[in-house]
């Protein structure tokens, strides 16, 4: 441990990526001593993570297997002209299932809950009461931060855990149910499986915007569940998320937003995926890179999440070239035409391009044929849109 410091390691934020680091610490160097601090009152907050079933590496998948609580084989889509089932797993984590974890990983007197955070270095955090923690290392994870250095959009959402007065009879998720009316942006039903008669049902958007009503959303929840022949019978919690999707900007100039020299992760690095928002992924990756790490100072850690986060953000430049196809140039319902293109491609290669690790044959066929917009007009916009970045 650092001379004169109290921990060998802060992570400043409690939510999935720190969270992440905690366990993955626990099991490869359980040496450390590691402090997590959290302004909410619980580790992971309440949330849903999910991850298609390509995202993770066998090594991933074994060390990450006991957060899953949710597990199908499959999952379908669904739009006006078409809809099917996709045979790629599909899992998801819920909070509830990462603070035990790090409960059995991180001892009581090295969680610091309901504590706000007032100011982070390197090597120390400050809290709302005036204390001050110190560590051989700092890890900022405290979510999305503001940016003038990105160029985003966002998927937001509403969802609803219920249960239901009868069994909704479905055989795995369905992850976008495009038949609803589009507003907002591109608009999609979200519906996870939890038992026969236990379902998240979520109202999600890809929008330009990231207002909420959640009154209005949860309208839209009671509507489909009557469509589909659901009756609610109790609601059993609630959840509101609001995810950046890339549309462009300059990771550089976004590390150098942020406090210098701490390391970040989660999306206060910049680590999600540019068409879904997802971040278990690059949270689990990040996660296996700290661990790996030869020294555990802030100067080695921030460059090595640095470079990585610099590197996935130049790697997935093609995934924010469709975004601005799918928020500049699209009108109106054209939004929902080209995902629904989209899902007309084989099961595999939706799995690598969700698991951004596409092959160069995966943009051609992507990008080939008619498109659901009109060409003219798709490429005025990536030319206006590239002339004005430079």
């Amino acid at each position: 441990m650092s001379d004169g410091a109290e921990f060998d390691l802060i992570l400043a934020g409690g939510g999935l990526a720190n969270g992440l680091v905690a366990l993955r610490l626990a099991q490869l160097r359980p040496e450390l001593r590691v402090a997590i601090v959290e302004a909410g009152s619980a580790i992971g907050g309440n949330h849903t993570w999910s991850s298609f079933g390509g995202d993770l590496t066998p090594e991933q998948r074994a060390w990450t297997a006991s957060l899953f609580r949710y597990r199908w084989d499959r999952y379908a889509v669904r739009f006006p002209e078409h809809g099917r089932w996709i045979e790629k797993g599909y899992g998801s984590v819920p909070s509830e299932s990462l603070a035990e974890a790090v409960a059995a990983a991180v001892p009581a007197a090295r969680r610091f809950l309901a504590v706000p955070i007032v100011a982070v270095t390197p090597t120390s955090v400050t809290l709302a009461d005036q204390r001050v923690l110190t560590a051989g290392a700092v890890i900022d994870g405290r979510g999305q931060m503001k940016t003038r250095a990105l160029d985003l959009r966002w998927q937001k959402f509403l969802g609803q855990e219920v249960e239901l007065a009868a069994p909704h009879g479905l055989d795995g998720p369905i992850i976008m149910d495009a038949t609803v009316p589009q507003q907002d942006g591109y608009r999609f039903i979200y519906t996870l499986p939890f038992g026969p008669r236990h379902v998240l049902i979520e109202d999600t958007y890809f929008s330009d915007g990231r207002d909420l009503e959640p009154e209005l959303l949860r309208g839209h929840l009671a509507d489909y569940a009557r469509s589909q022949g659901w009756e609610i019978t109790r609601v059993i919690r609630e959840e509101v998320g609001v995810l950046p999707l890339g549309i462009g900007g300059d990771i550089n100039a976004f590390w150098d937003e942020g406090d210098a020299g701490v390391p970040r992760v989660g999306l206060r690095a910049g680590l999600f995926h540019p068409v879904t928002g997802y971040s278990f992924p690059d949270a689990v990756a990040v996660a296996d890179l700290i661990a790996a790490l030869p020294a555990h100072d802030a100067a080695t850690i921030y460059h090595a999440v640095r470079d990585h986060s610099v590197g996935a953000w130049q790697k997935r430049r093609m995934y924010r070239v469709l975004n601005r196809m799918l928020f500049l140039a699209a009108q109106d319902e054209e939004r929902r035409s080209i995902l629904q293109r989209f899902y007309l491609h084989d099961d595999d290669l939706v799995g690598r391009f969700y698991a951004a690790r596409p092959e160069l044959k995966d943009w051609f066929r992507i990008l080939s044929g008619k498109p659901p917009i009109p060409a003219g007009r798709a490429v005025k916009t990536l030319l206006d849109y590239e002339m004005r970045a430079r």
